[in-house]
């Protein structure tokens, strides 16, 4: 179903590029370029572009996505992952290797 909730500030390009990480602790966030008010769900890339199995699980129940949520957020990811693929495919190879990965967890998760 579609969001009703209240509109939240969502980042919308939370992908491991725009994450700082040091001592593998989250320090900071870059690339404000999709910035916008809407549905939480755009903020679940993460889950699907650097997660996996138990840590996966652990990051759905931190953020406390309901079944609803993590569905489009999983949309979210897969829209994001087919259309880098196709925009980078000849000229940026990290890029499509991200997007191959993050489009194989989703179609992987059930």
């Amino acid at each position: 179903p579609p969001w009703r909730g209240e509109h939240v500030w969502v980042h919308g390009a939370l992908l491991p590029g725009n994450l700082l990480v040091v001592d593998d602790r989250l320090v900071g966030v870059i690339d404000f370029g999709t910035l916008q008010v809407g549905d939480p769900a755009g903020d679940l890339q993460p889950a699907w572009n650097m997660f996996e199995g138990e840590s996966r699980s652990r990051f759905r129940t931190a953020v406390g996505a309901d079944d609803a949520c993590w569905l489009r957020g999983k949309g979210t990811v897969l829209y994001q992952t087919v259309m880098a693929l196709a925009y980078y495919w000849d000229t940026n190879p990290d890029m499509v290797r991200q997007a191959s990965r993050g489009l194989a967890q989703a179609l992987a998760d059930g």
